[in-house]
Formats: structure tokens, sequence, C-alpha cells
């Protein structure tokens, strides 16, 4: 449960910095002749909730997958409980309640380093700007994203523990392994479900660049559209990876280790799909506003002649380096969803991978297996969040710039060509390389800790 404590404190701090951050300005523009008004106080105020909101609805599939994963690796204690006369749904309940604690534990930690760490931030920018706004950084409103993160990690809890109902008394006397790909492949509500959301988004993402060739407020639908066809992605992630994961497979050789990591892939698709996931949602929105602002830059260049004015560019640059760093923020929760999967589901197969030593395999080997099924998921993932980065990127900045006629060389409407940062791009590469890595650490020293026996006897 740690890590789902780390999570909810990371997204309330963030929240809390950020409407800190918000007041801070609204305040300083009011005590300044040339700022006042309330246009950039608003203009702040909306971004802050968008970056606020993603960060929560990261949070909240980070959570809910981590919950499916450990009540996944439940089953058979909980069929255990239904054979001497719990219900599905008192479990479930427990499941919920324990979310709600963490949730609970994870805000308030976050609220209160959130408000030191913005009380210190916004006094060192009064003496840095050389103003004295007067902003008290302790507010009511502070509350509001300690107890939206706390309610969206028991409603994580609550759908990821959605299993439980599905658990029945007889799986007391078997194993607690993950749903097969047939048994998810039955899941036809999941699947409609999915296959409806993502097709909607993907109309509302099209609607968003056509209603964007006339006016700018096509962003507004796009970002609707990305959230519902992104939520939909998700859901159908056990059904879209493991044609992905098989591909992926394939450049990994033929050796044990290697053909072992990539059918356990494909083998239990929910495992993988949770884990890849998060590192399709981190990979996706940093591309995604890198492309978004390397396409609005393409655009004024070209406009311009060939060279934007450097104050422009500067400006442009500026804004995208404060983005990303705040963009990173949901990044950081999505990879700390990875590492946790990661070692819970390790520690969950310590039986698999004792049987693996029984039959012959050296620790080096398991290890390698372990550390190869990471790579495997997290290249696929890489490669399909960069897809999906560079395609949310481009129609943000088609939605946004269509109507507007950039002089002297564009008319309206305007045909936004996708600009690729290939450095930006690298880091993130370089970034999801490091993490694998390190990911795999722990989980690869605890897969070798127990002796075979010892692992077989649990």
């Amino acid at each position: 449960m740690g890590a789902t404590v780390l999570v909810a404190a990371i997204s309330t701090a963030f929240g809390v910095l950020l409407l800190s951050a918000t007041g801070y300005i609204g305040a300083w523009a009011n005590s300044e002749e040339a700022l006042a008004g309330d246009t950039l106080t608003l203009v702040v105020g909306i971004l802050s909730v968008l970056l606020v909101g993603v960060a929560v609805y990261v949070a909240a599939i980070v959570t809910a997958n981590t919950f499916a994963t450990i009540v996944a690796g439940r089953t058979r204690q909980i069929a255990l409980l239904r054979l001497i006369g719990a219900s599905a749904r008192s479990q479930r309940g427990a499941v919920a309640a324990q979310g709600a604690a963490v949730g609970t534990i994870g805000a308030v930690t976050g609220l209160v380093a959130g408000t030191a760490a913005a009380a210190i931030l916004l006094r060192w920018a009064d003496a840095a700007l050389g103003i004295s706004t007067g902003y008290g950084v302790v507010q009511p409103i502070l509350l509001v994203p300690a107890v939206v993160v706390a309610l969206t990690t028991w409603a994580g809890a609550w759908s990821g523990s959605r299993r439980v109902l599905e658990v029945t008394p007889l799986e007391a006397i078997g194993g607690s392994a993950p749903r097969s790909h047939g048994e998810v492949a039955r899941s036809r509500g999941r699947n409609v479900t999915a296959l409806v959301m993502t097709i909607t988004g993907a109309l509302l993402l099209a609607a968003g660049v056509a209603i964007g060739l006339v006016t700018p407020l096509g962003i507004a639908v796009a970002f609707f559209g990305g959230i519902l066809s992104f939520t939909g992605l998700s859901l159908g992630a056990v059904v879209i990876m493991p044609p992905l994961l098989r591909l992926t497979g394939r450049a990994f050789g033929r050796s044990a280790p290697a053909r072992l990591a990539a059918e356990n892939a494909l083998r239990y698709p929910e495992r993988s799909s949770r884990m890849a996931i998060g590192v399709v949602m981190g990979v996706t929105l940093v591309v995604m506003f890198a492309v978004a602002n390397e396409s609005l830059k393409a655009v004024f260049t070209a406009s311009s002649g060939g060279e934007p004015p450097a104050e422009f560019g500067r400006i442009m640059d500026t804004f995208a380096a404060i983005m990303m760093g705040l963009v990173a923020v949901s990044a950081v929760i999505a990879a700390v969803g990875l590492v946790n999967l990661l070692t819970i589901g390790v520690v969950q197969r310590r039986r698999e991978l004792g049987l693996l030593r029984a039959l012959g395999l050296t620790s080096g080997q398991v290890r390698r297996v372990v550390l190869l099924e990471a790579v495997h998921v997290t290249i696929t993932a890489l490669a399909f969040g960069l897809l999906l980065g560079i395609a949310y990127g481009w129609i943000a900045a088609q939605s946004l710039l269509g109507s507007v006629a950039a002089p002297p060389s564009f008319t309206s409407p305007t045909l936004v060509a996708p600009a690729i940062p290939w450095v930006p791009v690298l880091v993130v590469i370089a970034a999801i390389a490091m993490l694998t890595l390190v990911a795999a650490v722990v989980p690869t020293r605890l897969a070798t800790r127990v002796s075979a026996v010892e692992a077989l006897a649990e």
C-alpha cells in the first residue's frame, strides 16, 4: 500500500501547489496596475484545474490497476472467506474501505507537505520579485484537492476490486493465478464499454479538429475526446496489448529466459496490460505537450518567413519548459505505478518462480526472465505511447490554431503539420530505459532470494 499512499500524496501536493500559485498570481495581479484584471488569473486558474484533473485521472487509473493486481493475488484468500460465509459484496466493501483509508492518509500527507512547500516557495517569490502581496498560504480551497484525491483513491479501489464479485468459494482449493487470455476475451461487457468509449472519443477528437477550423474552442471538445478515448484504450488494453506484445517478443531471441518472458506477458494479459498502461500514460502526456508546442512554433515560424521573433521563441520555450515540468508530475505518478505493479507481481509469483528454479533454471536465468518481461512490456508501451502522444499533440495544435489566420503566409483555415521535437522524445526514451532498470532491481532480487523449496511450500 506504500506506493498508493505515495501516489495520493503526490497528487494532493501537486494540487495544493497549483492552487497556491494561482491565488498568488491573482494577488500579484491585483497589486500591480499593469497586471490588474481578471484575465490572467482566469487563464492560470483554468490551466491549474486542467493539470490537476490530469494528475488525478492518472492517479485513479494507477490506483485501480494496483488494487486489481492485489485482488488477483488474494483470490484464494477471498474464496476461503466466501467458503466460510462471507459475501462477495462485503469483501469488495472491505477492499474499498482499505482504499479509502490509504487515500485519506496519502491526501493528508500531501496536504501538509504541499502547504509547507507552497509557504516556502511563495516567500521566496516575494523576495525574488521584490514585492509583498500579503497572500496567505493557508486557504480553505486547499482542502479541495485533498478531498478529491481521497475520494478518487476510494473509487479506484472500488473499481479495481470488481473481480471480487466473480470469485467463487470453489477457488479456495485452487491457485490465485490471474485470468488467462481466453477468460479475458470472454469479458464482453468490459470490451464493449471500451469499444464504445474509444469510438466516441475518436469522434469527439475529429469534431474538435473540425470545430477548430471555425473557432479555437475546438480544443475543449478535443480535450474531452482525448480523455474518453484514452479511457477506452485503458479499459481495452487487455485486448490491444497482446498483439503488440507478440510483435515485440520476436525481437528478444529464442533463449529459454526470452521465450518465458514473452509467453508470460501474453499468457496473462491483465497483468502485463496493467504494467504497460502506466508507461503509456506517462509517455503520451509528455510527448503530447512536446508535439503540440513544437507544432505551434512551426506554424508561427513558417508564417513569419522562416524565423520567429526572438522574444516569441523565448516565451514559447519558457512556457514549454514550465508545462513539461508540470506534466512530468503525472509521469512520475505513472512511474510509481509501474514499479509497484512489477514488485507486487513478483511477490505474488514466488511459487511460479520457485517452480522454474526446481525445473533447472539458475538464479541468473530467473532474474533475466523477470527483467526481460519488464523490458518487453515497457518497450511495447513506449512505442504505443509515442504514437498516441504524437496523434494527441497534433490534434491539440490543429484544434487550437485551425481557425487562426497566421499572417503573412497563412490564411484561415490553417492546416497544422505535426512537428516532432526529437530532444524531448530521446529524453523520454532514456528515462523509460532507466526506469525499467530501476523498477526491475527490487523484483529481481526478490525473485531469487527465496529457495525453490520454500517458494513451492507457500
